[in-house]
């Protein structure tokens, strides 16, 4: 299976079943130089895949690696759970801080100073004071 990309594979990669497809994914690899796919070589499964096949990264070294770090034998549930509580209650504690201190909050706009001692009369104001 693995091997180099011919212009048919490349062809199924890209999608094209005809001369279309023939001829478009030959001019990909031409604009590419010839040097393929830039994620290094595509091989297209010519059989069923095996179950959870996805979760083994294989690029092609002798010892394929996991997807999914395998940390459950380092850190215990409960000491994950708790790390987990105590970071978002920190953000949670964050937020709430910035909330109580949130001066803008309470005064939404600035205050503005108005001609005639700040309107005094023209809002019902009593004239004699």
């Amino acid at each position: 299976m693995a091997g180099k990309l011919t212009a048919v594979m490349a062809s199924r990669v890209l999608g094209g079943t005809g001369l279309v497809g023939r001829s478009a994914s030959s001019s990909v690899l031409r604009t590419r130089s010839g040097l393929g796919l830039p994620v290094g070589r595509h091989i297209v499964p010519e059989k069923t895949l095996p179950e959870e096949d996805e979760l083994d990264w294989d690029n092609g070294t002798p010892f394929p690696e996991p997807c999914v770090d395998r940390i459950a034998s380092t850190v215990g549930k409960y000491e994950a759970l708790a790390w987990m509580c105590g970071g978002l209650s920190f953000f949670a504690g964050l937020g709430l801080l910035a909330v109580w201190n949130d001066k803008a909050s309470k005064i939404p706009f600035a205050p503005k100073v108005y001609p005639y001692n700040n309107l005094h009369l023209e809002l019902g104001g009593d004239p004699d004071a």
